[in-house]
């Protein structure tokens, strides 16, 4: 087991990164490449988190299925992108905006500047989870890259006191403040380029971790067909193209017709993919996917398509 930090300073997230000691003193090409280079290791490192992460999933997909919600709670970069990630599933996977939710020390304020001290309050956690509503049966991922914000570890203590299961996802190979959760998920990630500034690697990380989590979560709730994003909320052009094909690819319709047929199902690629196949109307489509629970393939099996590389 991983010795716990004594004190910030033995932080890695707070550590001086040899490699970029002197970077003040590059050309702009070799500060470019150091930073890259550094970049480039942050995989490897979240790909050791993997069974962690996994763990985590399982309670993720358990609290949709059971009808509760999730919450990402963090400070500064962490918080921002807990709710970026939240933000982006319901028009992604036409996700019901409370299953993803996310939590920022400041409130919304805090999401285009910098509120200072926001992240030492403790109390303002507690608030802010009951303000949301935060019960059993939900799952509250807490964000630190530091390990130590009073902000997120009174999140997390708080959560499971109202019996919600809790996920800690921190850049440094142990808390500085220990705190009990159901599943704790480290990537260490190392000294940042500039020290202190876990904006970046540990940034990077994070999201990587966030997308795994979010991403996985909506595959196993049926949420995707094969690799197709059959869900997807159809609120612009783009979209209503993608849509089009989707439809067009997995019921063999010409592109037009597809496109016509998801205009009928009020943009549901998903429901239109059952009209097209199942040759019924918007209405009993809707029908014949509640009873499948949503689940595309327990509609239509396994349907045989080409892979259509981008031109």
């Amino acid at each position: 087991m991983t010795k716990p930090p004594r004190s910030r300073g033995e932080l890695q997230t707070e550590k001086q990164n040899p490699n970029s000691y002197q970077i003040d003193r590059k050309e702009i090409p070799e500060i470019l490449r150091i930073i890259n280079r550094e970049d480039a290791r942050i995989p490897a490192v979240v790909a050791q988190a993997i069974p962690d992460i996994a763990r985590a999933v399982e309670i993720t997909v358990t609290t949709l299925r059971t009808g509760h919600r999730i919450f990402y709670v963090g400070a500064g970069t962490s918080g921002r992108l807990g709710v970026l990630d939240a933000t982006e599933m319901p028009p992604t996977y036409s996700a019901p905006r409370d299953w993803f939710q996310g939590i920022i020390a400041g409130g919304r304020e805090a999401l285009v500047r910098s509120i200072e001290g926001a992240e030492d309050v403790p109390e303002d956690a507690v608030r802010d989870l009951n303000t949301f509503g935060v019960t059993a049966g939900d799952c509250v991922i807490g964000i630190a890259t530091s390990s130590a914000t009073p902000y997120v570890v009174s999140a997390l203590q708080t959560a499971r006191k109202l019996g919600a299961r809790t996920v800690y996802l921190i850049c440094n190979p142990a808390p500085l403040v220990p705190v009990e959760v159901d599943v704790l998920i480290t990537v260490p990630v190392g000294p940042e380029i500039i020290t202190g500034s876990t904006r970046m690697k540990a940034g990077t990380a994070t999201k990587l971790v966030l997308n795994m989590i979010s991403t996985t979560t909506m595959i196993k709730i049926g949420k995707v067909y094969g690799n197709l994003m059959v869900d997807l909320q159809v609120v612009n052009q783009k979209l209503v193209d993608r849509g089009s094909r989707i439809i067009s690819q997995l019921s063999g319709l010409p592109y037009e017709e597809a496109k016509a047929t998801l205009q009928r199902a009020g943009g549901s690629v998903k429901k239109g993919i059952v009209m097209a196949r199942k040759h019924c109307s918007a209405e009993e489509a809707e029908r014949i996917l509640e009873d499948a629970g949503g689940i595309l393939r327990r509609v239509i099996g396994d349907v045989e398509t080409e892979w259509r590389p981008e031109s």
